[in-house]
């Protein structure tokens, strides 16, 4: 592979590892720097096949409510690989719940990265 092809695959990794960051410090705003104006998030919840968000202020809406529902929600990395344009991500996320019992969600989200953006997110649950 060459240099150029696995920098543009190593520059889509971070991107991704930076969402996450973000995610952890609940900093909506510097995750939405990360995202295209056009990005596509389907979402695998509330239900599953929960819906596709189109757009920044729709996954910006989304993501500040679900934060403001869980305050100490956090995601962490299992493992992230990417090829291409394309970043694999399995993750296990943390929260309370609502009855005050500690809650645990494991998944997996294809993420498209392009220039620098996430263009794409897809995200699958393990029920």
């Amino acid at each position: 592979m060459s240099p150029m092809k696995m920098s543009r695959i190593e520059s889509g990794l971070r991107v991704v590892i930076e969402y996450i960051e973000r995610f952890n410090r609940h900093d909506v705003e510097g995750m939405m720097r990360l995202v295209s104006d056009d990005c596509v998030f389907e979402n695998a919840l509330p239900v599953l096949d929960g819906g596709a968000l189109t757009g920044k202020d729709a996954i910006r809406v989304y993501l500040t409510g679900l934060i403001d529902e869980a305050p100490e929600i956090r995601i962490d990395v299992e493992e992230l690989f990417g090829m291409g344009m394309r970043c694999v991500l399995r993750w296990n996320r943390f929260w309370t719940g609502s009855a005050g019992e500690n809650a645990r969600l494991r998944g997996v989200d294809i993420f498209k990265v392009a220039n620098g953006l996430i263009r794409e997110q897809l995200s699958y649950v393990k029920k």
